[in-house]
């Protein structure tokens, strides 16, 4: 397929444009893919019109391989299920995850830390007297654990991005190790189990990946932004040396693919 790249210029693209296209980029063609409602939808739909056609898509209510005419609203849209390869229930995508077929997944969350743990269950002392109560794992810890590679997306906030989480819902790199709470690799503590982990985080300030200890760096930094003011925005002393650049802005075909081929009526999109 051929479309437009010509890269858009500043003013041309909003910041959810950027998020959709930038998660686009970490398809691979012909990955099975876990993807979630909103912005998951909006980047496999992109993946599967530009670089990665063979790309298959999992929902999490039970469609694999849907090529939906429309945008689904949720995942448990009956629109999911058009042209799909299998139409079943949630019973069975996740045992494609058990089954170690995921290669990558979508997930948000509402912290994470510098070795990529990510946290949906609670703010303040869980145990003890939580804060706030979050949405809870909804999948978040099994998709994580299962699929051999992650991206998550975040809203990048100095409050969310921690030196430790409050609470571990989906493991990142290193995890603390029960009882003692000493962090270690997490590939000692899943053993046989072990796929992977987290392989970015995208926020609507940069891109960041992750070193061979584990630890979180800047990878991009979007259009607009800095590495000092992502710094500012992380309460752990991020590294911004291995930093490659500016994120790559979406191109003109890729926003028109967009606007009038995956989400022409507005559901994400604004």
């Amino acid at each position: 397929m051929n479309w437009d790249t010509t890269l858009a210029k500043t003013g041309e693209f909003k910041p959810i444009d950027l998020l959709a296209v930038a998660a686009a980029r970490e398809v691979t063609d012909g990955d099975v893919v876990f993807a979630g409602t909103g912005l998951p939808m909006l980047a496999i739909g992109l993946a599967q019109r530009t670089a990665a056609p063979t790309a298959v898509c999992i929902y999490e209510a039970g469609s694999v391989d849907g090529r939906p005419v429309s945008l689904p609203t949720s995942v448990g849209d009956a629109r999911c299920i058009y042209q799909a390869s299998v139409a079943s229930g949630l019973f069975d995508v996740f045992n494609q995850l058990q089954r170690g077929v995921v290669d990558l997944a979508f997930l948000g969350g509402a912290e994470v830390d510098k070795y990529g743990n990510v946290n949906t269950t609670g703010m303040g002392k869980y145990g003890i007297v939580p804060e706030k109560r979050l949405t809870g794992s909804g999948g978040n810890s099994d998709i994580n654990g299962l699929a051999k590679k992650t991206v998550f997306i975040m809203v990048q906030e100095k409050r969310r991005f921690k030196e430790q989480v409050d609470f571990v819902t989906s493991p990142g790199w290193r995890i603390p190790k029960w009882p003692s709470g000493e962090m270690v690799p997490k590939k000692e503590v899943y053993n046989r189990a072990f796929r992977g982990g987290p392989e970015a985080v995208i926020s609507n300030m940069g891109v960041f990946r992750f070193d061979e200890n584990g630890e979180m760096y800047l990878d991009t930094y979007h259009p607009g932004c800095t590495p000092e003011q992502i710094l500012e925005n992380c309460s752990f002393d991020l590294n911004i040396s291995r930093v490659r650049g500016e994120t790559k802005p979406p191109s003109l075909g890729e926003l028109d693919i967009l606007y009038h081929q995956i989400d022409p009526e507005g559901i994400f999109l604004p």
